[in-house]
């Protein structure tokens, strides 16, 4: 396959997550192409599983498809923080609930047409009490305990249809739910 070469790419507009691009791209045949681009600056997800084996879930309400959504707990990464250390930070923030460490489940590029998102996820198994949430301003988040089955079941009916979340549920069945 022949190479794309990139010649411009011009900052149309900053964000507090992510910035908006236009790209100009020599394709093979010479034309000149130009094409949005995405610059996200990183998010990181956790799938925390409770002793029991139910997968707690956050219902929140979601802006750009103006209604609510069930998720796994996720977040953008701060300035200077790994991905880990985020997915250990949107655990206790979202949920409550902490631990000591998690498994690397996969990653996921949410949008790969136009924007580079790249979202860790990992598995925490729960063993603590559940302490507080602490959610921005702005969150209002609710806590559900799932059954991996139900969550399944919503994926193929169309119902649950957040990319990390999908994902992350059908990489977790098949890795630890055999």
């Amino acid at each position: 396959m022949e190479k794309m070469k990139r010649i411009d790419r011009r900052l149309v507009a900053h964000g507090h997550i992510l910035d908006y691009y236009e790209d100009t791209i020599e394709v093979p045949n010479g034309n000149i192409a130009h094409w949005d681009f995405i610059g996200h600056k990183g998010a990181a997800a956790v799938i925390p599983v409770l002793p029991g084996g139910d997968i707690l879930m956050v219902r929140q309400y979601r802006n750009a498809l103006d209604r609510e959504t069930i998720e796994i707990p996720a977040g953008g990464i701060n300035d200077g923080e790994n991905p880990y250390d985020c997915a250990m930070r949107e655990l206790t923030e979202e949920t409550g609930y902490s631990v000591d460490k998690m498994d690397f489940l996969i990653s996921v590029c949410t949008t790969v047409a136009f924007c580079n998102e790249k979202i860790p996820i990992y598995v925490a198994f729960i063993k603590g009490e559940q302490g507080s949430q602490h959610l921005d301003e702005d969150e209002y988040i609710n806590v559900e305990p799932w059954k991996v089955e139900d969550l399944c079941k919503l994926i193929y009916a169309g119902e649950l249809n957040d990319s990390k979340t999908v994902a992350a549920i059908l990489a977790y069945k098949d890795k630890y739910c055999r």
